[in-house]
C-alpha cells in the first residue's frame, strides 16, 4: 500500500511543483529556502513511495516521467482545493472579506439594491457581490441548491400561498411593502382610486410573461375571463419593465406594474395610475437559507441593507 501520508503533504507536494517550475533541484531549493540535499531527499521519498520515478534526466536537463505528469496534475487539484477550503474557512469568519451572490426575480425593480450596492462597495471594497437575475422558478432553484446566498423576490403577505413554507426554511427581511397598479389611458380613471376587476374587462394589455409574479395575480383576479373573448387581451409582453412601460405609452394599450417601481419612477410616467379593488398585497423582501446570517458578512451586508433602508 503506497505511504499517502507521504505523497498527500502539502509540504511534499509544494516541493515537486516548485522543481517542476524551475526543472532546476538548485533554483528550486534556493526559492524554498532550503538545501538542495534537503529537496533531493524529499523528491525520492515520494519516489519511494509511489514505487517509481518522477523525474528522469537527459544529460544536465531534468524531465517529467509519465508518473509525474500524473502526479503533477493531482497535486494541483489536490493543493487547489486546500486552499480553496481554508480561503473559505477564513472568509466565512471575516466580516470584511469573501463573495456575496444576491439572484434577483426578473420583475423586481432593483434599483433600492443598486443604490445600497454602491456605498456597500464603498464601506465594504474587499467583499465582492454578484448580482443575477432570473425568473422565479429558478431564482427559487438557485437558493434552495445554495448557489446563490439571498434573493431578492415577492413575497405574498399569506405565506401558506407561497412556494416554500418560508417559516420553516427561511429567514427574509423585508425591504418595503407592495401592490399591484395598473397604468391605464383611460381618461375617466382618477389617479390612486381602486376600480372592481369589471372595468377592465374589455381592454387590452401590453404585460409580464405568463409566468411573472404580477402577470398571475392579474390571473387570479380574472379568473377564466384572463385572454377569454371579451376578457384580459395581452397581444404583447415583455420581461423588462422598461420595455413594457414604453410600449404602453407607445400604444393604446394599459399594463400594470408593482408600486414601488411606480413610486421611484413616477416623474417620468405618463399614464394614470390606479388599483384593482381587494388587491393583492405583498412585498419585496431578501429571502436567504437559515443559517446564512451566521456568516459574518452576509450579517453585515444585511444590516447595512436595513439601515440604507430605514434612512
Amino acid at each position: 500500500m503506497p505511504k499517502t501520508d507521504t505523497i498527500l503533504s502539502t509540504k511534499s507536494l509544494h516541493y515537486f511543483l516548485q522543481l517542476i517550475d524551475t526543472m532546476n533541484y538548485t533554483q528550486a531549493a534556493q526559492i524554498l529556502g532550503i538545501t538542495q540535499p534537503a529537496l533531493t531527499q524529499q523528491i525520492k521519498k515520494i519516489e519511494h513511495a509511489i514505487g517509481t520515478p518522477l523525474f528522469g534526466q537527459m544529460g544536465k536537463k531534468l524531465y517529467l516521467t509519465e508518473a509525474g505528469k500524473q502526479l503533477q496534475t493531482g497535486a494541483i487539484k489536490l493543493l487547489g482545493t486546500i486552499n480553496s477550503v481554508v480561503n473559505d474557512i477564513q472568509e466565512f469568519t471575516q466580516a470584511d472579506k469573501g463573495n456575496i451572490s444576491i439572484g434577483v426575480l426578473d420583475s423586481v425593480d432593483s434599483e433600492v439594491l443598486r443604490k445600497f450596492l454602491v456605498k456597500f462597495n464603498q464601506k465594504s471594497p474587499d467583499i465582492t457581490v454578484n448580482v443575477c437575475y432570473f425568473n422565479r422558478k429558478d431564482l427559487w432553484y438557485n437558493l434552495d441548491n445554495n448557489l446563490i446566498d439571498l434573493a431578492l423576490i415577492y413575497v405574498p403577505d399569506n405565506m401558506k400561498k407561497s412556494q416554500v413554507n418560508l417559516q420553516n426554511q427561511y429567514d427574509y427581511m423585508k425591504v418595503c411593502e407592495d401592490r399591484l397598479t395598473i397604468l391605464t389611458h383611460d381618461k375617466k380613471a382618477k389617479a390612486g382610486k381602486s376600480y372592481p376587476v369589471s372595468e377592465f374587462i374589455d381592454r387590452q394589455w401590453v404585460a409580464y410573461p405568463d409566468n411573472f409574479y404580477l402577470t398571475q395575480i392579474m390571473r387570479e383576479k380574472f379568473g377564466s375571463k384572463m385572454n377569454a373573448k371579451n376578457g384580459m387581451k395581452v397581444p404583447l409582453s415583455f420581461s423588462s419593465t422598461k420595455q413594457l412601460l414604453d410600449t404602453a405609452e407607445e400604444t393604446e394599450y394599459d399594463t400594470f406594474i408593482n408600486n414601488s417601481y411606480y413610486q421611484l419612477h413616477k416623474n417620468d410616467i405618463k399614464l394614470t395610475p390606479i388599483y384593482l379593488k381587494d388587491d393583492t398585497k405583498f412585498s419585496t423582501s431578501v429571502i436567504y437559507r437559515k443559517g446564512k446570517k451566521d456568516v459574518p458578512r452576509i450579517e453585515r451586508f444585511l444590516a447595512e441593507f436595513k439601515k440604507f433602508l430605514d434612512e
